[in-house]
């Protein structure tokens, strides 16, 4: 890939003409590239390989926005000291933990559920749950959060 790349300091320096004599020249650089999700290897399930998205900063806001308001709800919950409490605390960071999943996970190849090729709904819904922790160790990595900010 190649991008456009014009030299201003060389025409401030009188050194570069683009066509014509005006203005800055113009060449054809390589230029920086991104890709928007990444894939990665399984070493448990030989084969097995999945693309996790990776963050910007539009996806920082909708998965901010997604896990909002159960977030609120985990925090109250994990302040008290009823059983029951201790309980729905720990079933709310589970959909937290789905929310990531489904917010990140792309693709999965070379694995099936069920006699059908994977998907990353049915990984979550049916699939091996060391996988999907796996998966959602990577995808909270992307995100840039270490273990003691994952449980505050």
């Amino acid at each position: 890939m190649s991008c456009l790349w014009r030299s201003d300091n060389a025409h401030a320096k009188g050194q570069t003409q683009g066509a014509r004599g005006q203005g800055p020249s113009v060449t054809r650089q390589p230029c920086s590239s991104h890709e928007s999700s990444r894939w990665w290897d399984v070493e448990a399930y030989p084969g097995v390989r999945y693309r996790t998205t990776r963050i910007s900063l539009g996806k920082r806001i909708d998965l901010a926005r997604r896990i909002r308001e159960i977030g609120r709800k985990l925090e109250f919950l994990e302040a008290g000291n009823d059983v029951r409490e201790k309980f729905e605390a720990a079933v709310l960071q589970s959909e937290i933990d789905r929310v990531y999943l489904e917010w990140g996970l792309e693709a999965v190849e070379g694995l099936e559920i069920d006699g059908e090729p994977a998907t990353p709904e049915t990984l979550i819904d049916r699939g091996p749950l060391d996988l999907a922790l796996e998966i959602l160790g990577r995808i909270r990595a992307e995100c840039g959060l270490s273990e003691e900010e994952r449980k505050n």
